[in-house]
């Protein structure tokens, strides 16, 4: 498919799942129009709800990359919430284990930590994968849930922060916290870092010999072995990627807005991670306009509700019809993406229970 049909696809895409959202607002007694309105100006032109939406956009423009750079060599990464889980508890780790380093050594060091943490966790499919044929997508998606649950023994043990109410760790050293990007918000420079990744991700895929390897690799697999490339190890190299990028991604949640780890402390961002990628069209660089996107929806929901009168859950129901409708626009003869309807439907069942579970908890 080219570029161009694939883009268009996608904009009919988003287009029906807004349409089909109005029809229920409609249904519910509102005017869409004005709901839609309120939505997009509080999410992206007043200053509180533009900050908010940027809070959300950060971890989920690291968790789209995340499942991108995989995608590109033929590889799907659906553990994207199992690796920020893991990314989170490392850094956290590092953290509350060496609090006294500078805050220019210890951040790049927490960084680092998430990253191998997401790395690791993502090793373990893509070892099952490329020397063992194994289903990727099943090995990432029951590894979300060992994530979710190593984190939580955690919290509510090793890291039980002393009196704590809740189960969160202590919290991580002042120096170690991301500086605030606008200020009297939780804004950080989260997203800064999201954009910095994409343009390195971006250049790496279009102009190295080992980006190609790993786009002609998801292209056309014959041709790469044909052409002497090593797919076990570009798989590999893929998803070790895509797994730190993941990793990072729970590291800013932990210094950057919550500044401990809390059981539970992901919204879902390593499902929203998959919408965010199929709606760039696997492209990199435009992966930052998509997560600011999706970020919007969700932190002007809210509001919509509160101004409205509009129940917030017709927006889960539009992101839901967003991630059915792109990933049937994508659907070709010679792609895998039917599959793609049935996994993505119920990646995103399981978000919404693990939201549940939250709430609840």
């Amino acid at each position: 498919m080219n570029r161009f049909t694939m883009q268009r696809r996608i904009a009919i895409a988003l287009l029906l799942a807004l349409s089909v959202g109005g029809v229920l607002i409609l249904l519910d007694g509102h005017n869409p129009f004005e709901a839609y309105k309120v939505l997009f100006l509080e999410s992206f032109l007043n200053y509180w709800g533009f900050s908010n939406t940027l809070v959300k956009a950060s971890p989920m423009l690291l968790a789209g990359l995340a499942v991108i750079i995989p995608m590109r060599a033929g590889v799907f990464n659906i553990g994207g919430e199992g690796q920020i889980y893991i990314g989170g508890l490392f850094g956290a780790v590092f953290a509350l284990a060496i609090p006294d380093l500078p805050g220019l050594l210890g951040v790049p060091l927490i960084f680092f930590a998430a990253a191998v943490g997401g790395a690791f966790w993502a090793a373990i499919p893509a070892y099952l994968k490329a020397y063992r044929g194994t289903n990727e997508v099943i090995v990432t998606l029951l590894m979300n849930f060992i994530a979710i649950h190593i984190v939580s023994y955690a919290v509510a043990g090793p890291l039980l922060a002393e009196g704590a109410p809740y189960p969160y760790s202590e919290e991580v050293s002042e120096a170690y916290r991301l500086p605030i990007l606008m200020p009297r918000s939780d804004t950080h420079v989260g997203f800064v870092f999201g954009l910095a990744m994409t343009v390195i991700l971006y250049f790496w895929l279009r102009f190295t010999p080992s980006g190609f390897q790993l786009d002609l690799v998801g292209r056309n697999a014959r041709a790469a072995a044909y052409a002497g490339v090593d797919q076990k190890k570009t798989v590999i190299r893929a998803m070790l990627i895509g797994g730190s990028l993941a990793g990072m991604a729970g590291a800013i949640e932990v210094i950057g807005l919550k500044y401990r780890l809390f059981h539970l402390f992901s919204d879902g961002y390593g499902y929203d991670g998959i919408v965010v990628a199929f709606l760039a069209a696997l492209n990199p660089i435009v992966a930052p306009l998509t997560a600011l996107f999706l970020a919007g929806l969700s932190a002007g929901a809210g509001t919509m509700q509160r101004a409205v009168g509009v129940d917030s859950s017709v927006i889960e129901v539009v992101e839901g019809l967003v991630v059915v409708l792109v990933a049937a626009a994508l659907v070709t003869p010679r792609t895998r993406s039917t599959s793609i309807l049935k996994l993505l439907a119920r990646n995103l069942r399981l978000r919404r229970q693990t939201q549940r579970q939250k709430k609840e908890a």
